[in-house]
């Protein structure tokens, strides 16, 4: 017999909830639960059949297959032809995968997938490309790709912003690679909601993953991103799809980052690099140079130090100035840096080992527009201020590594192989790291540390 149950289901993004509740979990909107009734069917005693219980069952088409004898050689990534891109995902693209590049606007995205499906075309006769644009005509597209170089006879454009529509070109032209440029202004017609909604981006991105299951050809997204730097649009969006990559770039510098969130087929913590140029965008395979200044003497108030960005090392130089002001509140300026931690190192300093920096004002900032957030860098930076205020410099080729604690501390960081490694490739000869940091690279001075203090003092 049919058991009556209710349930609950937004009307902005259909998502469906036991019971009532004000605001949807699903995409926060507030008073838009209505009550769905739904029939359940169950077995009429205990004992009944499953095949009673399972009335609305339906014979699957392809039956389950035990797991080692489904083929795995099919799926395997294939190479975009980008080395910093494949490094993020893991290799290449899977075959009926589903990527979403997501970033700010003018950050790049739009000029890296070009370049990918430019690649992708060169790959050989059999592997077409068909970048749609919801965003821009199909002139403007050319003219970017005029300006990169990204024009190949295997690379057809489509602007076009309606679902079905683009399922005709998927079908008239039997692409190896789709992009869709953006997710978020793509409409499916037979959905309720407006362009760029909750529940429409869903309907696309579902139909779109369903296309690339069923047909094996992988789709990239490029997805719009809030003010605060999140995705655009419903949260299960970045459930549908199997890799989530993050765009990031300042305004001010030629430097942007892919930055893996979500990776089902590989590490979800990588990161690629590349420059942004007239001409169009290059994969950077050794970034550390951007973050250093090369200079022909030594300058008091900068320090080295290694960041682990994902899986890489990167290096980067921390640049300190203290000085003196007549203000009662010293100012404290930061850039490219954690200000919490700036604060407590600068607090550390002075209470800790006595160095003068109450009173001053005390500037603090990166090289190349690197961010460093990581705890590694505390020590760097508190040699980089005491080097200030002493008016010395640190010493050349010299690399430091190490967290500072409130009581004065330096503590250990993870990968100081790795980071020394990386330091003595590019010519670093001496480190300042942690006590029981593990062996150093052959020919590399190490000097460990176990507090403050005694970091200051081996500088002397």
């Amino acid at each position: 017999m049919a058991k009556l149950k209710s349930s609950f289901r937004c009307s902005s993004c259909q998502c469906t909830v036991p019971k009532w509740v004000g605001r949807c979990p699903e995409c926060g909107s507030w008073g838009s639960m209505d009550e769905a009734p739904v029939v359940a069917a169950v077995a009429s005693r205990p004992g009944a059949s499953l095949a009673k219980a399972g009335a609305g069952a339906v014979l699957p088409s392809t039956p389950a297959t035990p797991i080692t004898r489904i083929d795995s050689t099919s799926t395997r990534a294939k190479p975009t032809g980008i080395d910093e891109l494949d490094r993020v995902l893991g290799g290449g693209v899977v075959p009926g995968s589903v990527v979403l590049l997501a970033g700010e606007p003018g950050v790049g995205k739009s000029t890296l997938l070009l370049e990918v499906v430019h690649q992708w075309a060169r790959r050989g006769p059999d592997d077409r490309s068909l970048y749609v644009t919801g965003e821009e005509s199909a002139g403007q597209v050319r003219l970017r790709a005029d300006r990169t170089g990204a024009v190949h006879e295997r690379v057809y454009l489509a602007a076009e912003s309606d679902l079905a529509t683009i399922l005709g070109h998927v079908e008239q032209v039997r692409p190896t690679l789709l992009i869709v440029d953006s997710v978020q202004t793509m409409l499916a017609a037979d959905v309720d909601g407006v362009v760029g909604g909750v529940t429409q981006v869903k309907a696309v991105t579902s139909a779109l993953t369903s296309l690339a299951k069923a047909s094996g050809v992988p789709v990239l997204l490029i997805g719009h991103v809030t003010k605060d730097g999140a995705v655009a649009g419903p949260r299960s969006l970045e459930h549908l799809v199997d890799v989530v990559l993050h765009f990031e770039g300042d305004k001010h510098s030629t430097l942007r980052m892919v930055r893996g969130v979500k990776n089902r087929f590989g590490a979800a913590d990588e990161v690629g690099c590349f420059e942004l140029r007239e001409d169009g965008i290059a994969g950077i395979s050794d970034p550390s140079g951007l973050f250093l200044h090369h200079r022909a003497e030594a300058v008091p108030g900068t320090a080295v130090t290694v960041m682990m960005d994902g899986k890489r090392p990167l290096l980067g130089e921390v640049q300190a100035l203290v000085a003196a002001t007549s203000m009662p509140a010293p100012r404290r300026a930061v850039s490219g840096l954690d200000s919490a931690r700036v604060a407590m190192v600068l607090a550390v300093l002075d209470r800790r080992c006595g160095v003068p920096i109450a009173k001053n004002d005390v500037y603090a900032a990166t090289v190349g527009g690197m961010r460093m957030t990581e705890p590694s860098a505390d020590l760097a930076l508190a040699l980089a201020v005491a080097s200030a205020v002493r008016d010395k410099p640190v010493p050349d080729g010299l690399v430091i590594l190490g967290e500072v604690g409130l009581a004065g501390e330096v503590r250990r960081v993870p990968g100081v192989g790795r980071r020394l490694a990386e330091a003595h490739r590019l010519g670093f000869g001496r480190a300042i790291v942690p006590l029981d940091s593990g062996a150093a690279p052959k020919g590399m001075r190490v000097t460990e540390v176990g507090n403050l203090g005694a970091a200051i003092a081996s500088l002397r």
